[in-house]
């Protein structure tokens, strides 16, 4: 019987599908609309024979992923970042692609993305929505400080701006009506917010529980239940990391450089990693600056060396990396070990 592999060139509205034999002899090509039960329509001719199906790692996988792996598919998630395509390529279109992708399956140099457990991922994408909330939320805060600060003279902390018993906005405003509508817009905005942001926490916290090998992340300075929650989900199983430099990197932690002859020769993609799990270290690298003695005591001596925001993220970096030891080794964080 003959083995026959798959590659689905994936887009917002359409997907363009590709199937060549074990000689890489193109048998089948089309472009087919992002719908479940037409792809599937098209594929059955062929489905006692495909191996496996190859698709790239979009913002929209889920639910072609989904719908293939619950038909009986075996299905790869391919890595664009891993597996870029020779730059003098003369033509390249979806079609292309498509072929691509199952040709470097049937090779088996697929660089492989990892497939996020279908059941898992509805609460992790809920974190990642307060966390949109939140940058939403200071954004707001920002905005309205500057307005504070360019009228008024002084600083108001965001912290003050977050009380609901009190609103510390409106009489610093009240002489103006534009403005004053300005920061009551800002304010109830503000509140709104993070009443929404509290509820997804209620929510999350009643929803998942940090499984025991993570639950040392809540030592970690900076780290408490809700990044802690974030962590692990964003994470998944911490065996795929072989290496702390490698999770380091998933982390968006480790800078970017290429070098020749001891030169630099321009840079890598700075962004190929997880932006959430990045912002997860930024927010605990800022707590524990302020809250934990050792981490304040590194940021300084850095600080005093070099910029602030190359001393964020060094700490960001050094409590990734201490992360990886805790969920790797289920241990609990060693401050000795990281700042000493």
């Amino acid at each position: 019987m003959r083995q026959l592999y798959t590659g689905i060139d994936l887009h917002s509205n359409n997907s363009y599908i590709g199937i060549i034999d074990q000689e890489d002899k193109r048998l089948f090509h089309k472009r087919l609309p992002n719908q479940a039960d037409v792809v599937l329509a098209e594929l059955e001719p062929f489905r006692k024979e495909i191996v496996s199906i190859t698709i790239e790692s979009t913002f929209n996988w889920y639910w072609i992923v989904d719908c293939l792996t619950d038909t009986g598919y075996t299905v790869h998630l391919a890595n664009p970042a891993a597996m870029q395509q020779y730059s003098g390529l003369k033509f390249r279109d979806d079609k292309h692609d498509a072929f691509w992708l199952a040709h470097m399956d049937r090779l088996g140099i697929l660089p492989q993305g990892y497939i996020y457990p279908k059941e898992m991922r509805p609460i992790r994408d809920l974190l990642r929505k307060r966390g949109h909330l939140v940058r939403l939320r200071t954004s707001l805060i920002n905005s309205l400080q500057g307005i504070i600060s360019r009228n008024c003279g002084h600083y108001l902390s965001g912290r003050k701006m977050k009380q609901i018993r009190k609103n510390h906005v409106a009489p610093l405003l009240a002489d103006n009506n534009d403005l004053a509508l300005s920061g009551e817009v800002s304010k109830q905005t503000i509140d709104f917010l993070g009443q929404q942001i509290i509820k997804i926490e209620k929510t999350c916290e009643d929803r998942v529980k940090l499984i025991p090998q993570y639950s040392g992340l809540l030592s970690t300075p900076g780290i408490g239940k809700i990044l802690a929650l974030t962590i692990m989900l964003e994470t998944g199983p911490i065996e795929r990391f072989k290496k702390v430099g490698d999770y380091s990197s998933y982390c968006r932690k480790v800078p970017t450089k290429w070098l020749s002859n001891n030169k630099q020769k321009g840079r890598g993609n700075s962004k190929n990693g997880n932006k959430h799990l990045s912002w997860a270290f930024a927010e605990a690298a800022e707590f524990a600056r302020r809250y934990d003695d050792g981490a304040k005591a590194f940021f300084n001596r850095k600080s005093a060396k070099t910029k602030a925001t190359v001393a964020y993220a060094a700490l960001a970096h050094k409590l990734a990396r201490a992360a990886y030891y805790i969920m790797r080794d289920n241990v609990d964080f060693d401050s000795k070990k990281l700042f000493s």
